[in-house]
């Protein structure tokens, strides 16, 4: 199973990007998709989940601002972020709880990451 995040590059405060995230290979089913990131010297901090029924979950900072998303016939994730800021920045995982085949446990998977700057 391999995860492939693209999107990200540099913007101006106050702008907008949009990040996807697919999965590929064997998949069975996937519980969860979750983009996560992590700025310079700090830890790695959940910005939004959205779990197989469609429900989501932000982070505080990101409230109104970003919007998660889900392709399930393309196993893809987006991450939409409006009104940017300087403290966006970071590089941005994503991340999915899935299973590879029916019996199997589940497992997490992540991608590789993409660099979002936010500024001037």
């Amino acid at each position: 199973v391999q995860l492939q995040a693209c999107g990200g590059g540099l913007v101006q405060p106050g702008g907008s990007l949009r990040l996807s995230c697919a999965a590929s290979g064997s998949i069975f089913s996937i519980n969860r998709m979750v983009w996560y990131r992590q700025a310079p010297g700090k830890q790695r901090e959940l910005v939004a989940k959205i779990i197989s029924g469609g429900s989501t979950i932000y982070a505080d900072s990101v409230k109104g601002r970003f919007t998660i998303s889900r392709d399930n016939a393309k196993n893809t994730v987006y991450l939409q972020m409006n009104s940017l800021k300087p403290e966006d920045t970071a590089v941005y995982y994503c991340n999915a709880y899935l299973k590879v085949a029916y019996g199997t446990t589940w497992s997490h998977y992540w991608g590789q990451g993409t660099q979002v700057t936010v500024s001037s």
